[in-house]
């Protein structure tokens, strides 16, 4: 295979469309040639936001119907096989008299119980509905922004050889990021996004700390952001950056 062979791998190498052997080769080729570099990086972005438009979120009343269900079925235990009553025995009548408050008192701490697991029950259901709601609202607005007519992307090389592109909708006033080969955070770390509005750094939202290529909805309207960036924060994220930004990329005009 020839040098001008594999610069026409770019395309099935972003797609994951190559044998090992020949990635391997392109891999070696590319570590020397930063056009094919380049070249894959945006064909992936590209590819990251073709699939995203074409994704579908499922019909609210299939995920209605299904929550509802959570908190209304209960797994019914099978019923025992009745056995004739024995024959009263009254030497126990007296002593059975006693064992029944105490029978009585432990129905009460158990139907107590029990009302306490079904209100907790109801509440995790309840927090589910909310984050499916919130995640299906999220992915919609994250498709609009890569569809949208006015779309606008910048893409850059991140530390490490990793890319990360941030794509722009003005008419939606959002912005999305998205990550290709970008190594995992330290333990307890989290990478974290930001807005720069002049040089004043403004949270827009946390990356999964398990992935390395994702497309992510950056919180917050653009405004007037000329940029955005990343750092290394600990999990749960930071107010302000707490160390020096990871990458800075200029938002696409």
């Amino acid at each position: 295979m020839t040098t001008s062979d594999l610069h026409t791998l770019t395309g099935a190498y972003a797609l994951y469309a190559l044998d090992a052997d020949e990635r391997g080769r392109f891999e070696r080729h590319a570590a020397d040639c930063e056009a094919c570099v380049q070249e894959v990086r945006e064909l992936t972005a590209t590819a990251a936001r073709l699939g995203l438009a074409e994704s579908a979120v499922a019909a609210p009343e299939l995920k209605n119907r299904v929550m509802r269900q959570i908190t209304t079925v209960r797994q019914e235990a099978p019923l025992p096989t009745p056995s004739p009553p024995p024959a009263p025995d009254l030497r126990r009548v007296r002593r059975t008299r006693g064992l029944s408050r105490w029978a009585l008192a432990a129905c009460v701490a158990a139907a107590a119980a029990f009302g306490g697991t079904a209100v907790w029950q109801h509440e995790r259901a309840r927090d589910a509905q909310h984050q499916a709601r919130d995640a299906e609202r999220r992915t919609a607005d994250l498709t609009a922004v890569l569809a949208a007519p006015d779309a606008k992307s910048r893409t850059a090389r991140l530390a490490g050889g990793a890319g990360g592109t941030v794509v722009v909708s003005a008419s939606r006033d959002k912005a999305v990021f998205i990550s290709s080969e970008m190594a995992k955070p330290p333990s307890g770390k989290v990478y974290q996004l930001w807005f720069d509005d002049a040089g004043t750094m403004r949270s827009a939202g946390l990356m999964d700390p398990h992935r390395t290529s994702e497309a992510v909805l950056l919180d917050g309207n653009v405004a007037k952001a000329s940029g955005m960036g990343i750092t290394v924060e600990p999990a749960g994220g930071s107010a302000r950056p707490t160390s020096a930004p990871l990458a800075l990329l200029d938002l696409p005009a």
